[in-house]
């Protein structure tokens, strides 16, 4: 007798700025699936947030593949754990902290995880830019706190640039982050589990533009990929164990992606986590897994697995005082 098929619902776009990242990542998600073990059914939300939240509740598994806010900070997280569905990828509050760069930074701080200095400021607040200058230096990068695939981001050389990159975050959040510029390579490295998560072999983005921006990403193939990272094994393992660390720091589950950066001196400075990382068909996430002989629809059934082994543990756990 065949084994039933799990129903498995594919999150994607929503009310972010990232929706047309989303609808690729979809695509590819739903193509890697493995169509002899599930029942795929594709969930689009539009742009206005709107869809059938009744809708979550028929299927095994919801695979949200939906970035930046509204999908991938929290507030669908906790949609679906209201539901009682599984869920592939971080819970509530991994997600929260994870999608919040001001939180981040100051959680690994406190867990003594090195990060460059920081400054984050909210649109009520006073900028000087001289201030920030001294405390910072130039270049440096200002960034809205919740947004990711570089949305909303700009290096920035002077006041007339500050000016300007601090309206364009500000259009994307209320809070933003002043980032000093760390002169040194790009190290991603992705990493999958639960209690015991793992980290793969890392790999390096070396940008053709000013820095690994949007349209480098997905529109003008501004960059390079080298995986594995040429970087010696000392340096890996470092890379993989600080990746290991920040996904536990911020109480991550299932998967995420963790960007460093390596300076000159051997130094591993952390920049974030992507919680719901990209899974384009350029998208380093599952190709950093496939450099490890893990095909993306193998990776995919792990991270289902995943999210079925977390609802049956949180399902064990006593919601009465008697």
């Amino acid at each position: 007798m065949a084994k039933k098929k799990l129903k498995i619902g594919v999150l994607f776009g929503g009310k972010s700025a990232e929706h047309d990242v989303s609808l690729l990542s979809a695509k590819n998600v739903i193509n890697a699936l493995d169509k002899t073990k599930y029942e795929i059914t594709p969930i689009k939300i539009g742009r206005d947030g709107n869809f059938d939240f009744n809708l979550v509740k028929k299927f095994d598994v919801i695979f949200p593949v939906m970035h930046g806010p509204f999908g991938e900070d929290g507030s669908m997280q906790g949609l679906l754990k209201l539901a009682g569905v599984p869920f592939v990828g971080p819970s509530v509050l991994g997600s929260a902290v994870g999608m919040d760069k001001d939180v981040m930074k100051r959680l690994f701080r406190d867990a003594g995880i090195p990060i460059g200095k920081f400054i984050t400021i909210r649109n009520n607040e006073k900028i000087n830019f001289n201030e920030v200058k001294n405390k910072l230096g130039l270049p440096l990068f200002i960034k809205p706190a919740n947004m990711g695939s570089s949305v909303g981001i700009s290096k920035v050389r002077n006041e007339k640039d500050f000016k300007k990159a601090v309206t364009e975050a500000f259009k994307f959040d209320s809070k933003i982050v002043i980032e000093e510029f760390i002169d040194g390579r790009e190290i991603e490295c992705s990493v999958m589990g639960n209690e015991n998560p793992i980290a793969s072999t890392p790999g390096e983005i070396i940008a053709n533009q000013d820095f690994y921006s949007y349209d480098a990403k997905y529109i003008d193939d501004g960059y390079v990929i080298n995986i594995p990272a040429k970087i010696s094994k000392e340096t890996s393992k470092k890379v993989q164990e600080l990746a290991v660390k920040v996904f536990k720091v911020l109480s991550c589950e299932g998967m995420g992606r963790v960007d460093f950066f390596l300076k000159e001196n051997g130094e591993v400075i952390a920049n974030e986590i992507n919680t719901i990382p990209g899974f384009t068909n350029i998208s380093m996430y599952p190709k950093l897994w496939e450099a490890d002989g893990i095909s993306q629809t193998i990776l995919l059934d792990k991270l289902i697995s995943f999210a079925i082994a977390r609802f049956e543990r949180e399902q064990k756990l006593k919601t009465t005082v008697k």
